[in-house]
């Protein structure tokens, strides 16, 4: 039963790569926070992922590697809804229940699609569609029925994502406009951070951390090879001895997201007094790396391993999620005269 005392927060995490730094500050800290106010729900989202994955192997690889990412992050099973939407069959009927709800004028203005579209323009190809497969298209609907057969309230996402939860506003109206006398299905609401840049880590190329770009620091990766990748990040020739504008370096924005105030100050002092070279300052943010992460990857670790309680947790999870999702597809279906 839902708590009518508490909002419902749903959060989708696509497995398309492996977890970064910029992942954990600009979506799963947030997200984890929201759910001390809120009744929270977390799913991964396998089937959005086949748009562009098309090794199974790995697809398989990134889904344990997201969940494991979470639940060492802290998301508790116990306190939230957490599954695999391949798991969750009921969310694919509602699919093409509600794609007969939703325009395609609406899809064609989906930004996913018009970027598709506008690199094969600036390419030159002819057809604009070329490369565009229907799940690509379809998309936004799948993920309107990830927030509609939940019910949820509020969506946490970045400014890039709102026009998804729009879309989700949309298809519900559209759909309560023709059986809301027997079935209304709940408006969804966006929760979008009111400063982005404070959630926004720079990669090792001082760019916007993101695996486009091939600038991540991996959440969970060996030590030697976090080091290894702390050491390459690029940086100015300023001599030790010399005054440094902290403001200016990268890698002490990447340490102001990990370490503690009296520490970052503290850092901040000695570059700005001279004395202390980049390196220095690099090997700070590996030492502190280590210590944030170090706990969080030992979890990670023992979930990824074959046999772990990973999978159980998942159909735990997968359980809940069913018997909250079922009776909405119930109610659709005899709205509209199936079943």
């Amino acid at each position: 039963m839902v708590n009518a005392d508490l909002k419902v927060s749903l959060t989708g995490i696509k497995p398309t790569g492996e977890p970064h730094l910029g992942n954990f500050i600009g979506a799963i800290k947030p997200a984890l926070e929201l759910a001390d106010g809120a009744e929270s729900i977390y799913f991964i989202a396998d089937y959005h992922a086949l748009t562009s994955v098309r090794d199974p192997e790995l697809l398989a690889r990134w889904t344990r590697s997201v969940a494991a990412t979470w639940l060492a992050a802290g998301l508790d099973p116990e306190r939230t809804i957490f599954y695999r939407q391949s798991d969750v069959p009921e969310i694919f009927e509602l699919h093409w229940v509600l794609s007969c709800f939703s325009a395609k004028g609406l899809m064609n203005r989906a930004h996913a699609y018009k970027a598709a579209r506008d690199r094969n323009r600036e390419a030159g190809v002819e057809d604009l569609d070329a490369g565009v497969n229907m799940g690509l298209f379809n998309y936004p609907v799948l993920m309107a029925v990830d927030i509609l057969i939940m019910e949820a309230d509020l969506v946490p996402v970045g400014k890039d994502q709102l026009q998804h939860v729009e879309y989700a506003a949309d298809i519900a109206g559209a759909f309560n406009a023709v059986y809301g006398d027997s079935f209304r299905l709940k408006i969804p609401k966006a929760v979008v951070p009111t400063e982005d840049s404070g959630r926004t880590l720079p990669g090792t190329d001082g760019r916007k951390m993101s695996k486009s770009y091939g600038n991540t620091i991996p959440l969970f990766a060996p030590e030697a090879e976090i080091r290894k990748i702390v050491r390459r990040i690029p940086t100015d020739s300023t001599p030790v001895e010399a005054p440094k504008n902290p403001d200016a370096s990268s890698v002490f924005q990447l340490l102001t997201h990990f370490a503690s105030p009296d520490r970052t100050a503290d850092v901040r002092a000695r570059l700005e007094a001279g004395g202390m070279g980049w390196g220095d300052l690099k090997n700070e943010l590996y030492a502190v790396l280590s210590e944030e992460l170090g706990p969080m990857r030992a979890r990670y670790d023992e979930l990824m391993q074959p046999g772990s309680e990973l999978e159980e947790l998942l159909a735990i999870g997968a359980a809940k999620a069913r018997k909250r999702a079922h009776p909405v597809l119930e109610q659709v279906r005899k709205a509209v005269g199936i079943g």
